[in-house]
């Protein structure tokens, strides 16, 4: 059994993987306030938008999985290497640090999300020990629909890019 700060405690790691270049990837995840248009549960609103490539960027993100819960952070983007990496730390209802990393081999683009994170709320903390495998659930779940998302968001570029093509 979990101790309860063990169980506030989150070590989250989603992996995806797209039949896809490194670029459209990149542009989609990097413009963090396009999310919404392909991840179901997400929802995020500029604060500060960072220098030109995104670094210092300051983001409220709301995000509703499959459990009836609704959680807010606010993010700050601590780190960038363009078409590699984007880290962040997050205050709110979730505390820590994320990071995302991209690889490009073959024509094949990899997402890997690793999120470090405890929750803050009171009565989230007092329900850790019993709710902490649900949260862990809804969170995967959660990327999972980002990661399909994003996939058909892909789709539909590449289709867009041939038929701008044939149109040429």
């Amino acid at each position: 059994m979990h101790s309860p700060d063990d169980a506030t405690t989150y070590r989250l790691t989603t992996w995806w993987c797209f039949d896809a270049p490194l670029e459209p990837v990149w542009n989609a995840i990097a413009d963090a306030d396009g999310w919404p248009a392909w991840w179901p549960g997400i929802a995020s609103v500029v604060l500060a938008p960072g220098d030109p490539q995104g670094l210092g960027a300051v983001r409220r993100y709301t995000c509703r999985g499959a459990l009836p819960l609704r959680l807010s952070f606010v993010a700050r983007v601590t780190r960038i290497v363009p078409q590699r990496l984007i880290e962040g730390r997050a205050c709110g209802d979730l505390v820590g640090r994320g990071r995302c990393s991209l690889a490009c081999a073959q024509g094949r683009t990899t997402v890997h999300l690793d999120w470090q994170v405890r929750t803050a709320s009171a009565w989230l903390n007092r329900l850790a020990p019993l709710i902490h495998p649900l949260l862990r659930w809804n969170h995967d779940r959660l990327t999972q629909a980002g990661g399909q998302g994003l996939e058909r968001y892909l789709a539909q570029g590449a289709a867009m890019n041939a038929f701008k093509k044939e149109s040429a």
